[in-house]
């Protein structure tokens, strides 16, 4: 069986738990209560070992969160030399948001990244399909991975 790691990081209260357990069918959704993440970058080194994608989600109601998704990426992304197309940048709207839609404002190398709006009360199965395209091109991405090891060990 194949198996990918992708991780979900992002600002504090930007939906990554909620976004997680709806993707993964794990629970229904409920009101906002903190999750007691991984906060010290020391242990970041760990999680990030022998990861697949990175999917950055932050809050697109907080302006804040548009500069901190910057630091995101270059500890997630780029210091793990992954390639932006395994990486997914989720605009995530929270229920009752007003939930607006245009793209934000995002630097470069932000602004070349895929990246999808996620409202559960508007339209889950949006996110849902943008996930599992996400999902599908993680998994091509680490068979033909496979595949080269073991062509080269055979040859």
């Amino acid at each position: 069986m194949l198996k990918a790691k992708i991780l979900f990081v992002g600002p504090c209260e930007s939906g990554k738990t909620v976004l997680a357990n709806f993707l993964t069918e794990s629970s229904d959704i409920t009101e906002y209560n903190p999750t007691q993440g991984v906060r010290f970058e020391s242990c970041w080194p760990a999680l990030m070992k022998d990861s697949h994608g990175v999917v950055i989600i932050f809050n697109a109601d907080i302006p804040s969160h548009l500069k901190e998704i910057e630091m995101w990426y270059s500890c997630f992304v780029q210091q793990q030399f992954l390639q932006d197309t395994q990486c997914l940048l989720i605009a995530h709207h929270k229920p009752g948001s007003g939930s607006d839609r245009g793209n934000p404002a995002l630097s470069p190398p932000l602004n070349k990244l895929k990246l999808v709006h996620s409202n559960l009360e508007d339209d889950p199965e949006e996110i849902r399909m943008e996930f599992i395209k996400y999902l599908r091109s993680i998994v091509n991405s680490v068979s033909e991975s496979r595949d080269r090891e073991e062509m080269s060990i055979i040859t």
